[in-house]
Formats: structure tokens, sequence, C-alpha cells
């Protein structure tokens, strides 16, 4: 259960980047020459739900993992900023804040297994 739901922590924090992305893309046309709204009215929900997935995740990880109060609060600050989310993960992975994580076998390593 804990690995489930951080690898759902690892993949709301790339898909909250992602759709900040889009966001930012979206209000440039919007703001821009174009003057079209379809951006910000298609990415502005999903960034939406995205955040409160996130943020919901923070929690729920910070729970499992026991993370000091501040480490939450900056996981949780780090919604913010575009791309922090992004930030955050990575550097909370090569803290060990996401748990033991076992490296991934090479297609080299796991053919010199087979024989």
């Amino acid at each position: 259960m804990a690995a489930k739901v951080t690898r759902l922590f690892v993949l709301a924090a790339i898909a909250e980047a992602i759709s900040w992305a889009a966001l930012l893309a979206g209000m440039a046309v919007k703001y821009g020459p174009p003057g079209n709204e379809l951006g910000v009215q298609v990415f502005g929900p999903i960034h939406g739900a995205l955040f409160v997935a996130y943020g919901l995740l923070v929690l729920a990880v910070a729970r499992i993992h026991r993370w000091s109060l501040l480490a939450t609060g900056v996981a949780l600050a780090c919604a913010v900023p575009p791309f922090a989310t992004l930030i955050f993960e990575r550097w909370a992975r090569r803290r060990g804040l996401l748990g033991r994580t076992e490296p991934v076998p090479t297609a080299r390593e796991t053919t010199s297994l087979a024989g």
C-alpha cells in the first residue's frame, strides 16, 4: 500500500508540473495576440484537480513515511511555483524520504543473469 501511494505521489508531482506548462501555454495564448481562452478553459480545471491531488498525496506520503512538519510544508509549498513539484520529488528521493528504492536492473544485467 505504501509503495502504491508513493508511486501515485511521484506521478502527481510529474503531472502537476506538466499541467503547469500547459496552463502557462494557455495563458500565453489567452493574453497574447491570438486572444483565445480555450487553453485556459481546458487546462485550468485539469491543473486545479492535479494541484489538489498532489496536496492530498503529500499529506498521505508524509504520514506513511513520517516526514517532518518542515518537509511536509515544503512539499505543499512546492505546488505553488511552476515545476517545483519535480524539484521536490527528486530532492525527496535523493534524501530517502520516499522510502527505499531498489535500482532497476539494466538490460545488460538482466541478460547476464539469465545466462
